[in-house]
């Protein structure tokens, strides 16, 4: 057998979903229709047609995903700060604990891992030939975190700065 072909556990979300349009006989792609090859490919072509290329889709999904996240974080800080107020090094104690049980959505973290995999490709960024590195998009870069305690806890730190 191929070894493009092995245990889905192993495979990455981009592998995951290019291999189901694979052909696993051949291994090779679906062929275009003789429409879809004569059709241009560019984001005006896709904003003219009325229909949003899945990366702008996406990258919209995955920040609104990332700031509901944060506003659920930030309610319960709020409430965890409030009920030990004045307590510090219990409230630092209790918001570790309650960070380390909290549930992450695991379709938005998937969806992150597919934006950070994907997006530099679906645009056609430049690489800065100094670095190897994608150029920044609008000034910062395009990867989003994935939602985990690590995130979480630099978010919102135990402790005031």
């Amino acid at each position: 057998m191929d070894d493009f072909f092995y245990d889905d556990e192993l495979r990455t979300i981009v592998e995951r979903i290019v291999g189901q349009d694979i052909d696993e006989e051949a291994g090779k792609g679906r062929p275009l229709s003789s429409r879809a090859q004569q059709t241009q490919r560019s984001i005006e072509a896709y904003l003219k047609a009325g229909v949003r290329p899945r990366w702008m889709e996406r990258v919209a999904e995955v920040d609104h995903g990332i700031a509901r996240e944060r506003r659920r974080l930030a309610a319960a800080y709020v409430a965890l700060r409030e009920e030990y107020d004045g307590e510090p090094e219990l409230f630092a104690t209790a918001w570790r604990e309650r960070v380390h049980t909290w549930r992450f959505d695991r379709d938005l973290n998937e969806l992150i891992e597919q934006h950070n995999e994907w997006y530099p490709i679906e645009r056609d960024l430049p690489v800065n030939p100094r670095t190897g590195e994608y150029v920044p998009v609008g000034g910062r870069s395009y990867r989003r975190p994935v939602l985990d305690v690590a995130w979480a806890l630099r978010l919102f730190p135990p402790r005031r700065a």
